[in-house]
C-alpha cells in the first residue's frame, strides 16, 4: 500500500512513459505518489517515519516519487502549450455534480469551442457515456483501487484523446477531496467543485484540495432551500483558506449562476482561437 494515500502501488502493466499505451481505460495503471501544492507548486518532500513489522524505526522520503510524477507532469505541460490546448483540472467528492457541470457546459459551449474530456473513475465507463451524448469526445481512465489521476495517466489518455489544436480539455479527476489536490498533472487551472448537500466546513476540513485551486464552484444551489448549508460560512472558509480563489454560485442543472463559470472559462481560453476570433 501506497504511505501517500493508500492506494495499491502494483499494477499488472510496467512503467510507461506517456504516450505508449494505446488505451489508458482498459486496466489500473501503475502510479506513483508526489504531492502538489498550491499554485506555484510545493515541491517539498514528505517524509512519513513508523515502525515496520520486526521493530526497526522506518522513515520514508518520497522525494524521487515527486520528481518523477513533476517531470511527467512539466512534458505534459508542454505537450498542452505545443497545441495551444487549455487543460482544466475538476476535483471534488463523489456527487457533487462534476460530470453534470461537463455536460451542460458541453450542450452550451460545444458549438462555440472545441472540448474534449478526460473522465477518471475506478470503475465503470458510465460518466464517459454520458459526456459521449452531450457532444464531447472522450478517454475513459479507469484507475482500479487508485484515488486519483496521475501525470502519467493524463499523459497517455491526452495523446488518445488527440485533441485538436486551441481547444479545451476538462480532466474530470475521481471523487475524492484529499488525493487529486496533491498530483501535478501538467493542467493549465484547477477547479474544486463542491454543493450544498456537503457540510459548509469543507473548506476548512480539506484545506489543501481548497488551497490548490484557482476557482471553487459551488454547485446545487437549487437544493439550498432543502439542505441545511450555511452559505456565507462556506464562503468565510473558503476564503480563510484560499483567499485568491473565486467563489460562483450555481446550479448545473437549472443553470443558476453558468454565465458566470462560462465567463470564467472564457477568459482562458487558448490564445490561438482568441485570435481566430478577432480576424
Amino acid at each position: 500500500m501506497c504511505a501517500t494515500c493508500g492506494c495499491s502501488e502494483h499494477s499488472s502493466d510496467p512503467p510507461a512513459e506517456p504516450g505508449t499505451d494505446p488505451h489508458p481505460h482498459m486496466h489500473p495503471h501503475t502510479h506513483s505518489h508526489e504531492p502538489h501544492g498550491e499554485s506555484g507548486h510545493d515541491r517539498s518532500a514528505h517524509i512519513h517515519e513508523g515502525w515496520d513489522e520486526g521493530g526497526s524505526r522506518r522513515v520514508r522520503l518520497e522525494l524521487d516519487l515527486l520528481a518523477k510524477n513533476n517531470r511527467i507532469a512539466e512534458r505534459n505541460r508542454g505537450w498542452l502549450e505545443g497545441r495551444q490546448t487549455l487543460a482544466l483540472n475538476l476535483m471534488s467528492a463523489p456527487g457533487s455534480g462534476k460530470t453534470t457541470l461537463l455536460e451542460r457546459t458541453i450542450r452550451d459551449l460545444g458549438g462555440e469551442f472545441r472540448l474534449g474530456v478526460i473522465e477518471g473513475d475506478q470503475e465503470s465507463s458510465q460518466d464517459a457515456e454520458r459526456i459521449r451524448k452531450a457532444g464531447a469526445p472522450v478517454v475513459q481512465i479507469n484507475t482500479g483501487t487508485g484515488c486519483h489521476l496521475d501525470a502519467e495517466m493524463l499523459g497517455r489518455a491526452l495523446r488518445t484523446l488527440d485533441p485538436p489544436p486551441a481547444s479545451w480539455v476538462f480532466i474530470e479527476n475521481v471523487g475524492n477531496l484529499v488525493c487529486p489536490a496533491l498530483f501535478d498533472l501538467g493542467e493549465d487551472a484547477r477547479v474544486v467543485i463542491a454543493s450544498v448537500t456537503e457540510g459548509e466546513d469543507k473548506p476548512i476540513k480539506y484545506a489543501h484540495m481548497f488551497r490548490a485551486s484557482d476557482l471553487v464552484v459551488l454547485n446545487k444551489m437549487d437544493l439550498l432551500p432543502y439542505v441545511q448549508f450555511d452559505v456565507d460560512r462556506f464562503l468565510v472558509h473558503s476564503r480563510s483558506v484560499n483567499p485568491r480563489a473565486r467563489v460562483l454560485q450555481v446550479s448545473a442543472t437549472r443553470g443558476d449562476g453558468l454565465s458566470a463559470w462560462y465567463e470564467w472559462l472564457r477568459e482562458r481560453r487558448p490564445s490561438q482561437a482568441r485570435s481566430l476570433e478577432m480576424r
